[in-house]
This record gives structure tokens, C-alpha cells and sequence, in this order.
């Protein structure tokens, strides 16, 4: 929202929504007709071999990079909330406050046992505790925004390692009113923070008025950057559900197309309320000083604050417990490819799980930021499974219809969509990892 502006972020939003469930809408119909809930399968019937590999290729993408970035959060998260346990005012460098060790025994310790489980079934409450947490995490970022002044101190330059205690808020409009504030976690308050204009006759140090703390806080409603290029990939990310709906339909009670439709109705619904909320009030409160990663640019503003260590346990909890969720489909793609028509075998099952948790641990450690992960998963492997495998499934196994019918132009379009879609956003990503390499520093 910060790379697009309130309004243009709405409609990307909603309109990738509504692709998302139409698209669904043609992979359960294909399912039907292809006679096979298995995407690979369908690929198989419809393009031999290449389908079967495309499906494949794009669904192993698509999970790895949704794992990577669930062990980012951990990555990131983890060591704050240590810290905060521990009541630690910086991370001291301890082994245990370091997130690369974390994200290994997090991996090792949880979501490997978790994912050894033979069926999805039992995930069934665990997505249910995550999504009460994601939940949570939304109620108090809007709680948030209405206790924190605008503009926040860390707002200007040099003065980015400001925090205060999270029961002192007042202490906030104190510093921006020019009184004394003990409350900081730093002595060298620079003196850019102060919005009066008559300080330097007190302090001896002449510091001039902010000329922007009202374009600070003024809410924009079209941005076009070289960020905004990445708003379509991550959003079409955010939305694939695609890999597991399948899955989930093969294990439904009482199985039927009408059945998965409407979960996949509410499913994506319930998200599209959750991503706006999130995005609208961590923008309104951190405008375009807001980080990649939200919940850490919380941390600037607050030492320890229990609400916050709460949302931080909170979203560990969700992640850790979808990451399992996420494997699923990457190793039933991989046993199907590999293993199709031998018996289960435990030892297979957990070496698998292994390799993919080693894989997606790698990445986490040595790939600089989660927005380069996004945006090329989002434009390459999100793309194929939303728009361009869906539609090409439907296209060449739904006999019922003829090619003139309303139903196949509608999917051909969808398919033309998806085309132009992937190869203008991974030219515009392109582009700016030229102009901007990742790892660079140029986040916003």
C-alpha cells in the first residue's frame, strides 16, 4: 500500500481476489472432466508431459517460496521476542538471539514432526488456531493506530533508534511539544525530532520546524514507483490457494464441486478482509516509513510492550504451524513425479520432508530479503498456477463445452490475461534488480 496509495492497493486488491476464485472455479470444473484431483495429473492429461512438469514446476516453486516466507518471520520475530523475555534493551549477539540458529531448531524441533503426519486432516485445527492469530494480530494493529501520534520521532532523519516504553505513549507528544522525556531508550536525541520553533533558545542549539510533518501523515491514494511493480506478484502470492485446494477437496466429507467452491468463496474472502485491514492500518500508521517486514517496524517505536510480545507469539505460532500445512503438496508433487505406483514408505515420506525444510532453511539464511522471494515467485509460479495453467487445463479437457460457448472464451481471455500479466511484471522486476540490486538497501 505504501508503493500504490490507498485506492489503487483496494482494487488490485479485490480484482486479484476475484481471479483467484474464478480460477478455482475453472480448476474444480477440470477436475471434474479430467476425472483426477491431482494437479499434476491434470497437467498430464491435458499437455502430457510438459503439462505434467509445468504443473509440477510452478506448484514447488509456489510452496517453497510461501515456506521461505514463514521461516522469515521466524527468522525475524523469534530473536525479538527472546529479547523482550529476557528484557534485553538490544539483541547482545547471543547465539540464541540469533535467527539463523532459530529458524534451524524451529525446523528441526517442530515442523518436521508436524509434517511427517500421513493426511491433512489433523491440520484442519491447526489452521484454525493460526487463523485466530493472524485474527488477533489484526485487532491490535488497529488498536495500535489509534494510540500512536503521527508524525512518530523516527520519522526523521537520524533519529531512526528512538523507542519508548510501551506504557508510555504520552511520552510521544511530550517529545514532539519540546518537554523533557527520560522515557528514551537513547541519551543523543537529535534535535531534527522537536516540531518548536523556539528550542534552540532553551538549548542553545538552533534547529529549524519540519517543513513536511503534515505530508508526514497525509495518506496518498495513487503511488506509481519503481515499487509498485511488485504489488500484483505479491498480491497474486498472497491469494494462491491453488496447489491445496485439490488436496483439501479429495479429503472433504460429502465431497462435492458446490462444497469446495463455497470454501474457497469464504477462504478467500476471509483473507481479502484480513489483507486490507492489515494493510490499511500499518500504513496509517508508519505512512511510507513502513518496513517490508510490519511487525518489526514496531520495534522502533517500542522497547518491550506486552500487546505487541503477544502478536509476535501470536504470528510465530500461525507460521510455524502452516509451514507443515505448505510441505504437503511439495512432497506429494515430488512422490507422484518420482515415486508414482510404489508403496508408502516412511522412510521416503520423512527424507523428503528433510531436504525440503534443509532447502527452504538455505534460502532463508542467505537470501538477503523476503520482497525479492515475493516478487519473483508472485510474477512466475503464482501467475502459472492463478491464471495460465487453470485456463489451459480447462481449454483442453472440459469436452461438455463447445469452444464458442461464453465459459471458453471467458478462460481464454484468463489465459491471454495470465500471459501478458507474467511476462510484463518479471520484465518491470527485472528491470529494477538492475537499477536496484537486491541486498542493496533500496527497500522502499
Amino acid at each position: 500500500m505504501a508503493n500504490t496509495g490507498i485506492v489503487l492497493f483496494t482494487i488490485l486488491l479485490i480484482a486479484v481476489a476475484i481471479l483467484s476464485l474464478y480460477s478455482v472455479h475453472l480448476l474444480l470444473m477440470t477436475a471434474k472432466e479430467g476425472g483426477s484431483l491431482i494437479y499434476e495429473k491434470l497437467g498430464e492429461k491435458a499437455f502430457g508431459w510438459p503439462g505434467k512438469m509445468a504443473a509440477f514446476g510452478s506448484i514447488i516453486m509456489q510452496n517453497i517460496g510461501a515456506m521461505s516466507s514463514y521461516l522469515f518471520i521466524v527468522k525475524y520475530e523469534l530473536p525479538e521476542v527472546i529479547r523482550a523475555f529476557l528484557r534485553l534493551e538490544e539483541n547482545s549477539g547471543e547465539w540464541y538471539l540469533n535467527g539463523n540458529y532459530l529458524v534451524v531448531f524451529v525446523s528441526i524441533g517442530i515442523i518436521l514432526p508436524l509434517s511427517l503426519l500421513k493426511n491433512l486432516g489433523y491440520l484442519g485445527y491447526t489452521s484454525g488456531f493460526s487463523l485466530s492469530c493472524m485474527v488477533f494480530f489484526v485487532a491490535v494493529l488497529i488498536y495500535k493506530k489509534t494510540q500512536l501520534p503521527c508524525p512518530l520521532p523516527f520519522f526523521y532523519e537520524h533519529s531512526s533508534n528512538l523507542s519508548v516504553n510501551g506504557s508510555d505513549i504520552s511520552g510521544l507528544y511530550a517529545l514532539r511539544h519540546n518537554t523533557t522525556l527520560m522515557d528514551f531508550s537513547r541519551a543523543d536525541i537529535t534535535p531534527a525530532v522537536t516540531s518548536s520553533r523556539d528550542a534552540h533558545h532553551s538549548t542553545g542549539v538552533h534547529f529549524k520546524p519540519h517543513p513536511d510533518e503534515e505530508e508526514m501523515c497525509r495518506p496518498k491514494y495513487f503511488i506509481f514507483n519503481s515499487q509498485t511493480a511488485y504489488t500484483v506478484p505479491i498480491l497474486a502470492f498472497a491469494f494462491v490457494c491453488h496447489p491445496e485446494v485439490l488436496p483439501i477437496y479429495s479429503e472433504l466429507k460429502d465431497r462435492s464441486r458446490r462444497k469446495m467452491q463455497t470454501v474457497s468463496n469464504l477462504s478467500i474472502f476471509a483473507m481479502l478482509i484480513m489483507y486490507m485491514l492489515s494493510a490499511l492500518f500499518g500504513y496509517l500508521t508508519f505512512y511510507e516509513k513502513v518496513e517490508a517486514e510490519l511487525l518489526h517496524t514496531f520495534i522502533k517505536v517500542y522497547k518491550f510492550d506486552t500487546m505487541l510480545l503477544l502478536v509476535r507469539l501470536a504470528v510465530l505460532t500461525a507460521v510455524t504451524l502452516t509451514v507443515p500445512i505448505v510441505l504437503f503438496p511439495i512432497r506429494s508433487s515430488i512422490t507422484t513425479l518420482l515415486f508414482s505406483g510404489r508403496d508408502f514408505s516412511w522412510t521416503r515420506h520423512l527424507l523428503i520432508a528433510a531436504l525440503i525444510l534443509a532447502f527452504n532453511n538455505m534460502l532463508v539464511i542467505f537470501v538477503p530479503t523476503i520482497r525479492d522471494i515475493f516478487g519473483f515467485i508472485g510474477a512466475s509460479a503464482a501467475t502459472m498456477l492463478i491464471f495460465i495453467l487453470p485456463a489451459a487445463f480447462y481449454l483442453r479437457l472440459v469436452k461438455s463445452l463447445p469452444f464458442s460457448s461464453w465459459q471458453k472464451i471467458a478462460a481464454s481471455i484468463f489465459l491471454v490475461v495470465g500471459v501478458i500479466f507474467m511476462i510484463g511484471s518479471l520484465l518491470l522486476i527485472t528491470l529494477d534488480w538492475i537499477h536496484n540490486p537486491p541486498g542493496s538497501g533500496h527497500s522502499h
